[in-house]
């Protein structure tokens, strides 16, 4: 049973991870922290290569110009640093995806659920969350099981209110 819940005002865990794409390439460190300086937005989501996980990250690619630098976009998921590589290049996208295959991250976050918590019918699964980190590294806001084909208009109302 998962037992952590974060939200609104508590501080973000910081980890680091292999990042992929954008500026890391086929895969480098990164440390949460040192994006504590601006607003960043980490999306968790089950599984590259899905339908609702596709849609959700081109949504997110095809909105890339609307969120203007508004802040840090973050994918993660428990996906392995080679399968990102190949996601993102299949579909063009313009922001890294952070491999967690050793669920720490998903873990830290409250977000890796068993089968009775999510009901896929997978025996473990990372929720569809979103966590909008305000500059100094506080959580803003949570947007839990997102629709991932409403994930980019909703946080563009975030990002923009």
């Amino acid at each position: 049973m998962n037992t952590i819940i974060l939200g609104a005002h508590d501080q973000a865990p910081d980890f680091t991870g292999t990042a992929v794409g954008a500026e890391f390439g086929d895969g480098m460190p990164m440390r949460l922290s040192d994006y504590f300086d601006s607003q960043i937005v980490l999306y968790f989501y089950p599984q590259d290569h899905t339908p609702g996980c596709t849609a959700q990250a081109c949504k997110l690619r095809d909105a890339w110009e609307e969120f203007g630098g508004r802040a840090a976009l973050f994918g993660v998921s428990a996906d392995s640093p080679e399968t990102h590589r190949q996601f993102i290049d299949v579909h063009s996208l313009p922001f890294p995806l952070i491999s967690d295959s050793d669920q720490r991250i998903v873990r830290a976050y409250g977000v890796w659920l068993d089968a009775a918590e999510g009901g896929t019918g997978a025996k473990y699964h990372t929720e569809r969350t979103t966590f909008i980190i305000a500059p100094g590294g506080t959580i803003k806001s949570v947007l839990r099981k997102v629709d991932p084909y409403q994930h980019d208009r909703l946080l563009l109302e975030m990002l923009y209110s």
